[in-house]
């Protein structure tokens, strides 16, 4: 025997409406970054998969009819080439000498302005000004108004004290270009090293000040172990953006007198040799070396992150 319930007279049932699931509203959410995401894939992206499809292939623009397909072959060119190698050791030793350089100056600077002067606001915009100015402009800055030997600002210097008058481009031509580099890089590590000042905590500082430590036992034991994270995050930010330099390369040297990095290769490779194939695998080696750097400056920047909010 079975019973059987009905609605009371003159109620309706209202049906009940399920919540949106968990993946409808990740979409909804998502939904507006969507454009940006679809134009930063067709302005990136498709560009390098068709730099990528082109480096597989034996293609001088040249002779377009004569094309084929290399595999690995310009791969195994850009490696075993001696110009091309030679052009990675040149990036490799001016990245170093210009992070290494701009770092050191660049905590000097951050030490400086992080200590309570008059005018500090003052020299803190003329010492970010650098980083400011347009690459190539201040590359035809130190080209022109510094380094030219008869009527360089250096020169003009050495010639009010009786000194000697050097080419300085033709005689340390990589030094020229890495000062310039150095000169425009110094303020952007200064401005991370000062962020990293800035954070630490002063109660520490203070409690090591009360128990009698020097400054220098200061700097040593808890301000370079607390700036070690910004430190290292300078250096593969800096990497990153020097790796792909042109500009100074370019506007101070053209690439002459063993000063040819990489990028600087590839523009010769494209646009004076007009080999396809042959630029695009050095461009793509160039990439893949700033992507593993800039993996481990997203760990950095991750774990800066972390600690933050542990603190607080």
């Amino acid at each position: 025997m079975t019973a059987t319930t009905t609605a009371p007279l003159g109620t309706a049932t209202v049906p009940t409406r399920k919540p949106p699931s968990g993946r409808l509203r990740s979409w909804a959410t998502r939904a507006p970054l969507l454009p940006a995401l679809v134009f930063m894939v067709a302005v990136t992206q498709l560009p390098f998969v068709a730099t990528l499809v082109i480096s597989f292939f034996d293609w001088n623009s040249l002779y377009p009819d004569a094309r084929s397909f290399t595999g690995l072959g310009n791969y195994s060119e850009v490696l075993t080439d001696a110009d091309l190698r030679k052009s990675v050791w040149t990036t490799i030793l001016l990245t170093v000498a210009v992070v290494l350089a701009s770092l050191v100056l660049g905590l000097l600077l951050a030490l400086l302005l992080d200590r309570r002067f008059k005018g500090r606001g003052l020299v803190r915009t003329l010492l970010i000004a650098p980083f400011l100015v347009v690459p190539v402009a201040a590359a035809l800055l130190w080209k022109h108004v510094l380094y030219n030997p008869e009527y360089g600002l250096l020169n003009g210097l050495l010639h009010y004290v009786g000194g000697p008058q050097p080419d300085w481009i033709s005689s340390t031509p990589l030094l020229a270009v890495e000062a310039s580099l150095v000169w425009q890089w110094t303020p952007f590590m200064m401005l991370i090293l000062l962020a990293g000042l800035q954070s630490r905590d002063h109660q520490q500082i203070e409690a090591a000040k009360v128990d009698g430590a020097s400054e220098w036992q200061i700097f040593r034991h808890l301000t370079l172990p607390h700036l070690r994270r910004y430190l290292e995050l300078g250096a593969l930010l800096g990497s990153i953006y020097i790796v792909q330099n042109f500009d100074a390369v370019f506007t101070i040297t053209s690439g002459g007198l063993g000063t040819a990095n990489l990028p600087y290769t590839v523009y010769q490779s494209f646009y004076q040799a007009h080999e396809n194939g042959l630029a695009s695998a050095a461009g793509v080696l160039v990439v893949i070396g700033s992507i593993i750097i800039a993996t481990f400056a997203l760990r950095v920047v991750s774990s800066l992150f972390r600690e933050e909010v542990s603190r607080a």
